[in-house]
């Protein structure tokens, strides 16, 4: 129990890695692990795409917006929403496929697709690999589908870099306990001191960046979310099949 809460507690993002591969049995273990997390009405709402050509990976790291992480980790796995297995069973029960044509069906795969995502970060990690997460698969969704061969009711959500470190990153501090976790209902006078939290991230990516990097978590945040950064993914959802108008 000791072991499994501290590699959770210790999570880096890493993004470099050594040119070693991942050893395949570890692999295995890690996309096991993934398949094991719960999902809803044992629907299985998911599916990964296991990347290790070279090629690939590099058009990957293009359209993620130039993450060269993810061209230089040996393993690129990409979560994908996957309701095609449950057109197949709509098909074979001569049922329709409804759920598509609700958000709900995008919040259940999401959901489906974290909980698999962190069943395999914590057995990656558990085995001294490195990862992090790329969110980028969104930003260019059609290509991406396009380059995966995804068929109708499936989208990629998320990315996931597996190698060995070449070097440890310092922590990201997060934000205080209670911050977070609220006592039997939301509290909104329960606010944190977002100045004293913006210092401890100022100085960190100062640290981290050699003195290039001055921002903090506030200016960060509220930049990047001033606007719709991945405006390509409702268009491409519909076209996938997922109508989202219930």
């Amino acid at each position: 129990m000791t072991h499994v809460y501290d590699v959770l507690t210790e999570h880096r993002s890493i993004r470099k890695y050594k040119q070693d591969p991942v050893d395949e049995k570890h692999l295995e273990m890690i996309l096991r692990a993934a398949q094991a997390a719960p999902s809803s009405v044992n629907g299985q709402q998911w599916s990964i795409i296991l990347v290790k050509d070279q090629e690939k990976k590099d058009k990957l790291a293009s359209l993620t917006g130039d993450q060269s992480w993810v061209a230089e980790a040996p393993v690129f796995l990409v979560f994908v929403a996957d309701y095609n297995r449950a057109k197949l069973a709509a098909k074979k029960n001569d049922n329709e496929l409804k759920i598509t044509e609700s958000v709900e069906s995008i919040m259940v795969a999401s959901v489906d697709v974290g909980l698999a995502a962190g069943n395999a970060i914590a057995v990656a990690e558990s085995l001294g690999y490195g990862i992090v997460p790329i969110g980028g698969v969104r930003r260019e969704p059609e290509e991406v589908i396009e380059l995966l061969e995804l068929p109708q009711y499936v989208y990629p959500i998320v990315g996931l870099c597996i190698g060995i470190p070449e070097s440890k990153e310092e922590k990201k501090p997060r934000l205080p306990l209670q911050a977070v976790v609220h006592n039997e209902a939301y509290n909104k006078d329960q606010m944190i001191d977002i100045d004293v939290y913006d210092d401890i991230i100022h100085n960190y990516l100062l640290e981290r960046s050699a003195g290039k990097k001055d921002t903090n978590w506030s200016k960060q945040l509220s930049d990047l979310y001033s606007r719709v950064y991945y405006p390509k993914v409702y268009p491409s959802l519909k076209k996938q099949g997922f109508d989202n108008d219930k």
